[in-house]
Protein backbone atom coordinates (compact mmCIF):
# COMPACT_ATOMS: atom_id res chain seq x y z
CA UNK A 1 0.00 0.00 0.00
CA UNK A 2 2.75 2.50 0.73
CA UNK A 3 4.67 1.72 -2.56
CA UNK A 4 1.60 2.76 -4.47
CA UNK A 5 0.69 5.47 -2.30
CA UNK A 6 4.14 6.85 -2.95
CA UNK A 7 4.15 6.31 -6.89
CA UNK A 8 0.55 8.37 -7.34
CA UNK A 9 1.94 10.93 -5.28
CA UNK A 10 5.12 11.27 -7.81
CA UNK A 11 2.57 11.07 -10.59
CA UNK A 12 0.94 14.07 -9.09
CA UNK A 13 3.79 16.11 -8.88
CA UNK A 14 5.08 15.23 -12.45
CA UNK A 15 1.91 16.32 -13.53
CA UNK A 16 1.84 19.49 -11.93
CA UNK A 17 5.18 20.45 -12.94
CA UNK A 18 3.91 19.81 -16.74
CA UNK A 19 0.65 21.64 -16.05
CA UNK A 20 2.07 25.41 -16.22
CA UNK A 21 4.49 24.77 -19.06
CA UNK A 22 1.36 23.37 -21.52
CA UNK A 23 -1.08 25.90 -20.36
CA UNK A 24 1.52 28.30 -21.58
CA UNK A 25 2.21 27.14 -24.35
CA UNK A 26 -1.39 26.92 -25.17
CA UNK A 27 -2.44 30.50 -24.46
CA UNK A 28 0.85 31.97 -26.62
CA UNK A 29 -0.33 29.89 -29.16
CA UNK A 30 -3.85 31.31 -29.14
CA UNK A 31 -2.04 34.96 -29.06
CA UNK A 32 0.11 34.33 -32.56
CA UNK A 33 -3.27 32.79 -33.96
CA UNK A 34 -5.23 36.18 -33.04
CA UNK A 35 -2.31 38.62 -33.84
CA UNK A 36 -2.05 36.61 -37.45
CA UNK A 37 -5.90 37.10 -38.36
CA UNK A 38 -5.88 40.47 -37.36
CA UNK A 39 -2.30 41.12 -39.98
CA UNK A 40 -4.61 38.83 -42.63
CA UNK A 41 -7.75 41.36 -41.92
CA UNK A 42 -5.07 44.36 -42.49
CA UNK A 43 -4.01 43.34 -45.30
CA UNK A 44 -7.18 42.32 -46.70
CA UNK A 45 -8.82 46.01 -45.19
CA UNK A 46 -5.64 47.68 -47.43
CA UNK A 47 -5.79 45.85 -50.94
CA UNK A 48 -9.80 46.47 -50.66
CA UNK A 49 -9.26 50.35 -50.17
CA UNK A 50 -6.97 50.65 -52.48
CA UNK A 51 -9.11 48.61 -55.41
CA UNK A 52 -12.19 50.84 -54.26
CA UNK A 53 -10.54 54.60 -53.34
CA UNK A 54 -11.58 56.89 -56.11
CA UNK A 55 -8.49 57.97 -58.02
CA UNK A 56 -8.68 61.32 -56.29
CA UNK A 57 -7.95 60.02 -53.35
CA UNK A 58 -5.51 57.12 -54.66
CA UNK A 59 -3.75 59.97 -56.11
CA UNK A 60 -1.75 61.59 -52.85
CA UNK A 61 0.35 63.79 -53.89
CA UNK A 62 -1.41 65.27 -56.69
CA UNK A 63 -3.27 68.85 -56.31
CA UNK A 64 -5.35 70.45 -58.51
CA UNK A 65 -5.33 74.84 -57.95
CA UNK A 66 -7.30 77.25 -58.92
CA UNK A 67 -10.35 75.21 -59.61
CA UNK A 68 -13.91 76.83 -60.67
CA UNK A 69 -17.00 75.67 -58.25
CA UNK A 70 -18.89 74.61 -61.51
CA UNK A 71 -16.20 71.55 -62.20
CA UNK A 72 -17.99 68.45 -61.44
CA UNK A 73 -15.76 65.73 -59.18
CA UNK A 74 -16.56 63.16 -62.26
CA UNK A 75 -14.38 65.92 -64.61
CA UNK A 76 -11.85 66.34 -61.66
CA UNK A 77 -11.68 62.40 -61.54
CA UNK A 78 -10.68 62.61 -65.00
CA UNK A 79 -7.80 64.93 -64.67
CA UNK A 80 -6.52 62.76 -61.79
CA UNK A 81 -6.69 59.43 -64.23
CA UNK A 82 -4.83 61.61 -66.85
CA UNK A 83 -1.82 62.59 -64.22
CA UNK A 84 -1.55 59.10 -63.54
CA UNK A 85 -1.80 57.96 -66.94
CA UNK A 86 -1.37 54.46 -65.13
CA UNK A 87 1.20 54.95 -62.75
CA UNK A 88 0.78 53.92 -59.33
CA UNK A 89 3.70 56.01 -58.22
CA UNK A 90 4.65 59.40 -58.88
CA UNK A 91 7.97 60.75 -58.23
CA UNK A 92 7.96 64.43 -57.65
CA UNK A 93 10.71 65.45 -60.28
CA UNK A 94 10.61 67.44 -63.36
CA UNK A 95 10.58 64.63 -65.86
CA UNK A 96 7.06 63.65 -63.71
CA UNK A 97 6.00 66.79 -64.43
CA UNK A 98 7.02 66.73 -67.82
CA UNK A 99 5.15 64.05 -68.37
CA UNK A 100 1.80 64.60 -66.16
CA UNK A 101 1.63 67.77 -68.30
CA UNK A 102 1.89 66.06 -72.14
CA UNK A 103 -0.64 63.54 -70.77
CA UNK A 104 -3.25 66.05 -69.84
CA UNK A 105 -3.20 68.22 -72.95
CA UNK A 106 -3.61 64.88 -75.05
CA UNK A 107 -6.34 63.57 -72.76
CA UNK A 108 -8.38 66.25 -71.38
CA UNK A 109 -9.55 68.78 -73.69
CA UNK A 110 -11.44 70.63 -70.51
CA UNK A 111 -8.39 72.66 -69.28
CA UNK A 112 -5.98 74.76 -71.54
CA UNK A 113 -2.43 76.20 -70.44
CA UNK A 114 -1.86 73.45 -68.33
CA UNK A 115 0.97 74.22 -66.05
CA UNK A 116 2.80 71.49 -63.36
CA UNK A 117 4.68 72.43 -60.93
CA UNK A 118 6.35 69.94 -58.41
CA UNK A 119 6.36 70.94 -54.57
CA UNK A 120 8.22 69.34 -51.90
CA UNK A 121 5.29 66.84 -51.17
CA UNK A 122 4.09 66.44 -54.23
CA UNK A 123 2.85 67.60 -57.82
CA UNK A 124 0.64 70.87 -58.26
CA UNK A 125 -1.53 71.50 -61.68
CA UNK A 126 -3.19 74.34 -62.41
CA UNK A 127 -4.75 75.74 -66.26
CA UNK A 128 -7.72 77.49 -67.55
CA UNK A 129 -10.97 75.26 -67.42
CA UNK A 130 -12.94 75.89 -70.51
CA UNK A 131 -16.85 76.48 -69.73
CA UNK A 132 -19.36 75.20 -71.95
CA UNK A 133 -22.35 77.13 -73.24
CA UNK A 134 -23.48 75.63 -76.06
CA UNK A 135 -24.99 72.07 -76.93
CA UNK A 136 -25.10 70.70 -80.14
CA UNK A 137 -26.13 67.34 -80.64
CA UNK A 138 -25.06 65.06 -84.10
CA UNK A 139 -27.06 61.93 -85.08
CA UNK A 140 -24.96 59.59 -82.64
CA UNK A 141 -23.72 61.97 -80.03
CA UNK A 142 -23.57 65.44 -78.15
CA UNK A 143 -20.93 67.81 -77.55
CA UNK A 144 -20.12 70.40 -75.29
CA UNK A 145 -19.15 73.90 -77.00
CA UNK A 146 -17.24 76.58 -75.08
CA UNK A 147 -16.48 80.66 -75.71
CA UNK A 148 -13.51 79.60 -78.12
CA UNK A 149 -15.39 76.98 -80.17
CA UNK A 150 -13.88 74.30 -78.86
CA UNK A 151 -15.33 70.92 -78.94
CA UNK A 152 -15.53 69.39 -75.52
CA UNK A 153 -17.02 65.94 -74.52
CA UNK A 154 -20.27 65.48 -72.75
CA UNK A 155 -20.09 65.20 -68.79
CA UNK A 156 -23.09 65.62 -66.57
CA UNK A 157 -23.19 69.21 -65.42
CA UNK A 158 -26.37 69.71 -63.58
CA UNK A 159 -25.61 73.19 -61.96
CA UNK A 160 -24.42 74.44 -65.15
CA UNK A 161 -26.46 76.38 -67.67
CA UNK A 162 -25.69 75.12 -71.02
CA UNK A 163 -27.88 76.06 -73.80
CA UNK A 164 -28.84 73.44 -76.76
CA UNK A 165 -28.05 75.29 -80.03
CA UNK A 166 -30.56 74.30 -83.02
CA UNK A 167 -30.77 74.88 -86.75
CA UNK A 168 -27.14 74.57 -88.01
CA UNK A 169 -26.39 73.71 -91.35
CA UNK A 170 -25.60 69.98 -92.21
CA UNK A 171 -21.75 69.65 -92.15
CA UNK A 172 -19.42 66.90 -92.18
CA UNK A 173 -18.21 64.28 -89.53
CA UNK A 174 -18.19 66.92 -86.05
CA UNK A 175 -14.46 67.73 -85.11
CA UNK A 176 -13.06 65.78 -82.69
CA UNK A 177 -12.70 66.87 -78.53
CA UNK A 178 -10.51 69.14 -78.73
CA UNK A 179 -10.44 70.60 -81.98
CA UNK A 180 -12.29 73.81 -83.28
CA UNK A 181 -15.96 74.12 -84.83
CA UNK A 182 -15.61 76.03 -87.13
CA UNK A 183 -19.54 77.25 -88.40
CA UNK A 184 -20.99 80.85 -88.63
CA UNK A 185 -23.63 80.04 -87.63
CA UNK A 186 -22.50 77.59 -84.60
CA UNK A 187 -20.97 80.68 -83.89
CA UNK A 188 -23.30 83.60 -84.00
CA UNK A 189 -25.16 81.30 -81.40
CA UNK A 190 -22.37 81.17 -79.16
CA UNK A 191 -21.86 84.64 -79.36
CA UNK A 192 -25.20 85.84 -78.17
CA UNK A 193 -24.73 83.15 -75.62
CA UNK A 194 -21.78 84.51 -74.26
CA UNK A 195 -23.11 87.89 -74.02
CA UNK A 196 -25.84 86.90 -71.38
CA UNK A 197 -22.72 84.70 -69.42
CA UNK A 198 -21.35 87.92 -69.26
CA UNK A 199 -24.87 89.72 -67.98
CA UNK A 200 -25.31 87.32 -66.19
CA UNK A 201 -22.11 87.20 -64.15
CA UNK A 202 -22.51 91.29 -63.85
CA UNK A 203 -26.10 92.10 -63.42
CA UNK A 204 -27.99 88.62 -62.10
CA UNK A 205 -25.31 86.23 -60.88
CA UNK A 206 -27.53 85.16 -58.40
CA UNK A 207 -30.49 83.96 -60.92
CA UNK A 208 -28.96 84.06 -63.93
CA UNK A 209 -31.17 84.51 -67.25
CA UNK A 210 -29.04 81.37 -69.21
CA UNK A 211 -30.70 79.06 -66.40
CA UNK A 212 -33.95 79.95 -68.13
CA UNK A 213 -32.86 79.34 -71.74
CA UNK A 214 -33.81 76.30 -73.52
CA UNK A 215 -32.51 76.84 -76.79
CA UNK A 216 -31.20 78.62 -79.45
CA UNK A 217 -31.96 78.88 -82.77
CA UNK A 218 -29.80 79.52 -85.36
CA UNK A 219 -31.88 78.06 -88.65
CA UNK A 220 -32.22 81.26 -90.65
CA UNK A 221 -28.68 82.82 -89.81
CA UNK A 222 -28.09 85.81 -91.82
CA UNK A 223 -31.43 85.53 -93.17
CA UNK A 224 -30.66 82.06 -95.31
CA UNK A 225 -34.08 81.11 -95.35
CA UNK A 226 -36.30 84.62 -95.58
CA UNK A 227 -34.21 87.88 -95.47
CA UNK A 228 -37.61 89.29 -93.85
CA UNK A 229 -37.46 86.85 -91.17
CA UNK A 230 -35.48 87.30 -87.75
CA UNK A 231 -32.40 85.99 -87.57
CA UNK A 232 -31.98 83.93 -84.62
CA UNK A 233 -34.37 83.73 -82.17
CA UNK A 234 -34.49 82.31 -78.20
CA UNK A 235 -36.33 80.03 -76.37
CA UNK A 236 -36.70 80.06 -72.93
CA UNK A 237 -37.82 77.26 -70.71
CA UNK A 238 -41.41 78.53 -70.69
CA UNK A 239 -41.40 78.20 -74.84
CA UNK A 240 -41.36 82.32 -74.30
CA UNK A 241 -39.54 83.61 -78.06
CA UNK A 242 -37.40 86.55 -77.61
CA UNK A 243 -36.54 87.96 -80.78
CA UNK A 244 -32.83 88.61 -80.71
CA UNK A 245 -32.29 89.69 -84.49
CA UNK A 246 -29.09 89.47 -86.57
CA UNK A 247 -25.75 87.96 -85.11
CA UNK A 248 -23.44 90.20 -83.65
CA UNK A 249 -22.13 93.03 -84.49
CA UNK A 250 -24.72 93.23 -87.40
CA UNK A 251 -27.14 94.97 -85.86
CA UNK A 252 -26.64 98.18 -88.16
CA UNK A 253 -26.61 96.92 -91.70
CA UNK A 254 -30.71 95.37 -90.80
CA UNK A 255 -31.81 98.87 -89.01
CA UNK A 256 -31.85 96.68 -85.78
CA UNK A 257 -31.88 98.10 -82.22
CA UNK A 258 -27.78 97.61 -80.52
CA UNK A 259 -26.44 94.69 -78.86
CA UNK A 260 -25.92 96.52 -75.52
CA UNK A 261 -29.78 98.38 -76.60
CA UNK A 262 -30.81 94.36 -76.68
CA UNK A 263 -28.93 92.99 -73.48
CA UNK A 264 -30.71 96.03 -71.39
CA UNK A 265 -34.13 95.47 -72.82
CA UNK A 266 -34.14 91.87 -72.17
CA UNK A 267 -32.26 91.90 -68.15
CA UNK A 268 -34.34 95.02 -67.07
CA UNK A 269 -37.60 93.21 -68.53
CA UNK A 270 -35.99 90.01 -66.39
CA UNK A 271 -35.25 91.82 -63.75
CA UNK A 272 -38.34 93.92 -63.20
CA UNK A 273 -40.74 90.10 -63.50
CA UNK A 274 -37.96 87.56 -62.63
CA UNK A 275 -39.96 85.29 -64.89
CA UNK A 276 -40.70 84.83 -68.70
CA UNK A 277 -43.70 82.96 -68.38
CA UNK A 278 -46.61 85.69 -68.80
CA UNK A 279 -45.58 86.70 -72.39
CA UNK A 280 -45.62 85.10 -75.44
CA UNK A 281 -42.77 87.04 -77.21
CA UNK A 282 -40.16 89.58 -76.31
CA UNK A 283 -39.39 91.42 -79.47
CA UNK A 284 -35.67 92.82 -79.02
CA UNK A 285 -35.01 93.95 -83.09
CA UNK A 286 -36.27 97.51 -82.54
CA UNK A 287 -34.42 100.44 -82.17
CA UNK A 288 -34.92 102.23 -78.36
CA UNK A 289 -37.27 104.78 -80.39
CA UNK A 290 -39.63 102.62 -81.09
CA UNK A 291 -39.64 100.29 -78.87
CA UNK A 292 -42.39 97.56 -78.88
CA UNK A 293 -43.99 96.14 -75.30
CA UNK A 294 -44.32 92.31 -74.74
CA UNK A 295 -47.45 91.00 -75.72
CA UNK A 296 -49.53 89.40 -73.43
CA UNK A 297 -50.18 85.26 -73.95
CA UNK A 298 -53.86 86.03 -73.34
Amino acid sequence: MGIRIGSLQRKKRAKARRGPGLKGALKALAVVLVLSAVAAGFVWLDRYVKRTAPVSQKAGSIELVDVPSWVSEQLKERVYEAARAGQDDLSADENVAVSVQRSIESRVAWIADVTVQVTHDGIRIKGRWRKPLALVESAHDKYYIDADMIVLDSVPMPDLPIVAVSGLARVGQPPLVGQTWRGDDLSAGVAVLTRLMKMDEQVTPNKPLLARIDRIDVSNFNGRKNSRQTHIVIYTKDNTEIIWGAEIGAWQRHLEATDEEKLAKLYAYYEQYGTFSDVKYINLRDPQNSIRLPVDKY
